[in-house]
């Protein structure tokens, strides 16, 4: 059972102090990244320093925080200790925030960090010669503090508000060189689509707040993961038959497929390649691709609410089908592309499915192993990727390269491990084991569609990298320039991630199935009667034919041979429309262009026509009658008023001139008057006294 510690400001014991300060694991990269953007932009050493330096005392807290974890687990309970405190007070209500550390977010936050600064040094090497090398790592240190605060959060306003910060950033390193169109697009597209899966999730964030009170996750038994809230929202209907809980997790789900580039939202993804290599790496292997698989492990508590012993949940069960539809879909695709960075991408989406459906399938524990190994070999395959384009310098064509396993040895073993760690080679390779935990858990489904599409995937991703591999590293040299490796500093990151994409098959084995314990609370002995499991080995043996048969049709199609750079690749001679279909990524993209893009751009039109048209003439209208009332008040005033007053005004200095000669001063002239007055005065007088 998950033991929760309440915390105060003030630590008193051991727990309580790192729990506590686990808010600088984000925080000194996001410091660090601000400092930078001070920093002129050819200080590079400063730049670097502050970067790795940052993020590298965040992996030693990081790893702190598992220690501690990882000793309450051997001490026979688990930990699971939140920080909360009180963000902004309104009358007697609070928005609370607050950090939580359990074993999903030790391993995560170990994880990111020590990947994230694998790339991070590798950067030196890859971005040497770019002069916005100060503002990379300004956006780098930016992003990474951005997700690991989404990883720390106990709260879903700061997670959701570290979300966007990752959505920024991403923004901003996808299309760091502005000045290609085409990473301006890809940045705008990556901003644009997952703003769409963004806006769900708000929704589902405030749905979620109104129904339960809080928004933290863990509160003393009041938060909303916790087992009141869960029943509060299951017994209250949100219509076509689902429960708050179901209708809140599929709403979330959505910002997660758009962050995990699920389908219909994976467009951006791909496109995400316009940006520097060790950006592809940090998005598509440790950061933001992972946050939506992160968030779905997160809130699985409400994903799976009301399910029974062995059962599912409807919100579950569209997590599993989205992601084995994922898995397939990508998978497709990649077969036919020619960009080694963009074969890598689709890659990513698919292998993205298989941890949204390891979730839906198994539970926490399946589908977070496959995140786990797939951000060590994925990170691999990406720094090697671009180490192979820093050494035929900036070719990303596949059919251009070739023969390259003799010039750059070091990445051409390190690569080779890491296409076989994706690929699920037998036994060895970390891949293996977290996919077939994978398909053992659609294998022993009620439904077994999912297993079926997912062996489906799991053969095509054996193919489509053999293929990549024999293009890049054998045959004939097809490049027009001479190859070389890259320099210390990026083949070393390579080798320690090769070394652990194997080493992390210790944890996963059925013989010691480590991982799934620590993250269940469960005792973990080391016995090898796991294996015999009753279908285990025939499931294992199947997954490795399936591999094996992938790897070979490969091989034999492509396999060392002398290939024509120009010529058209063998499988798309075989497949001919299909082919097109697949290299054209079944026209998704075009699909979008004549439906939704296409209303949208309508809706502009339309937009424009009524501003200019009819808003606009009601305002120009508004304007020609105020303009005439406007003369009209001028003519009336000028006419009428003002002529009127003039007039007035001349007839009054008229009279008083008049008047001015009557007032000579001359008492003569005066008594002149009155003896006048008085005879006319006389005159009325007897006139009026007549008979």
């Amino acid at each position: 059972m998950i033991q929760e510690t309440a915390l105060i400001f003030t630590p008193q014991t051991a727990a309580s102090a790192i729990t506590g300060n686990l808010w600088l694991i984000p925080a000194l990269p996001i410091v660090a990244s601000g400092i930078i953007a001070l920093l002129k932009q050819k200080r590079r050493v400063p730049a670097a320093a502050l970067a790795i330096g940052s993020l590298g005392i965040s992996l030693l807290i990081a790893i702190a925080a598992f220690a501690h974890v990882l000793a309450g687990w051997m001490a026979n309970h688990a930990v699971r200790e939140t920080f909360n405190f009180s963000w902004i007070q309104v009358g007697t209500s609070s928005v609370d925030l607050g950090w939580v550390l359990d074993p999903l977010s030790a391993v995560m936050l170990v994880m990111v960090c020590f990947v994230g600064l694998l790339i991070f040094i590798y950067s030196v090497g890859y971005m040497a010669h770019d002069e916005n090398f100060t503002r990379f790592f300004c956006f780098l240190s930016l992003f990474a503090g951005g997700m690991l605060g989404v990883v720390i959060a106990n709260s879903i306003l700061l997670l959701f508000m570290s979300w966007e910060i990752v959505g920024l950033t991403s923004y901003l390193l996808i299309g760091f060189w502005y000045h290609k169109p085409s990473a301006a697009a890809a940045a705008k597209k990556a901003f644009v689509t997952t703003r769409v899966g963004d806006i769900f999730f708000l929704l589902g964030i405030v749905w979620l707040f109104s129904s339960t009170g809080t928004l933290l996750f863990y509160s003393h038994g009041a938060g909303s993961l916790e087992s009141l809230a869960l029943s509060n929202l299951l017994t209250q209907h949100a219509g076509l038959g689902l429960s708050a809980a179901t209708a809140i997790g599929l709403l979330i789900f959505a910002g997660a497929a758009g962050k995990s580039g699920q389908v219909p939202l994976h467009v951006w993804l791909p496109d995400a390649m316009e940006g520097p290599t060790p950006v592809s790496a940090l998005i598509h292997a440790a950061t933001m691709v992972a946050a939506g698989v992160y968030l779905i492990a997160r809130v699985y508590p409400l994903m799976s609410a009301g399910s029974l012993a062995g059962g599912t949940t409807v919100a579950l069960t569209v997590v599993t089908w989205v992601g084995a539809a994922t898995a397939v879909f990508a998978a497709l695709i990649a077969v036919a592309q020619n960009d080694i960075k963009r074969i890598l991408a689709y890659s990513t989406v698919s292998q993205l499915g298989y941890m949204m459906a390891g979730l839906g399938l198994g539970g926490v524990a399946v589908g977070f192993f496959h995140l786990i190994t797939h951000a060590f070999f994925k990170a691999l395959l990406f720094m090697g990727a671009g180490s192979v384009i820093h050494g035929v310098h900036e070719e990303q064509d596949i059919r251009h390269m070739g023969g390259l396993n003799a010039k750059m040895k070091t990445t051409f073993v390190t690569y080779g491990i890491g296409m076989l760690a994706l690929c699920g080679f037998p036994l060895v390779f970390s891949g293996f084991w977290s996919k077939d935990g994978i398909l053992e858990a659609a294998h022993n489904g009620a439904i077994k569609g999912p297993f079926y599409m997912l062996a489906f995937g799991a053969l095509l991703t054996a193919f489509y990298m053999t293929r990549q591999v024999s293009y890049v590293f054998f045959g004939n040299k097809r490049a027009h320039h001479e190859a070389h490796e890259s320099p210390k500093v990026m083949t070393m990151p390579l080798a320690i991630l090769a070394f652990f994409a194997i080493a992390l098959s210790a944890i996963g084995t059925p013989a010691w199935p480590w991982f799934k314990s620590f993250l269940n609370n469960e005792a973990a002995p080391f016995e090898f009667a796991g294996f015999a499991e009753p279908g285990l080995a025939s499931l294992m043996l199947l997954s490795s034919c399936i591999v094996l048969v992938g790897i070979g049709l490969g091989w034999m199609i492509y396999g060392n041979k002398q290939q024509d750079a120009h010529a058209k690749d063998a499988l798309e001679k075989a497949l001919g429309p299909i082919w097109t279909l697949l290299a054209n990524r079944f026209y998704v993209d075009e699909l979008y262009g004549v439906t939704v893009i296409a209303l949208y751009k309508g809706l502009a039109i339309l937009t424009d026509f009524f501003d200019r048209c009819v808003w606009g003439g009601i305002v120009a209208l508004v304007a020609w009658v105020f303009g005439l009332c406007a003369k009209i008040n001028r003519f009336l005033d000028e006419t009428f008023i003002n002529g009127g007053f003039d007039k007035g005004c001349e007839q009054l200095s008229t009279g008083g001139g008049i008047l001015s000669n009557v007032e000579s001063g001359r008492a003569q002239t005066y008594l002149r008057y009155l003896a006048v007055g008085m005879i006319v005065l006389v005159a009325i007088l007897l006139w009026s006294a007549r008979p």
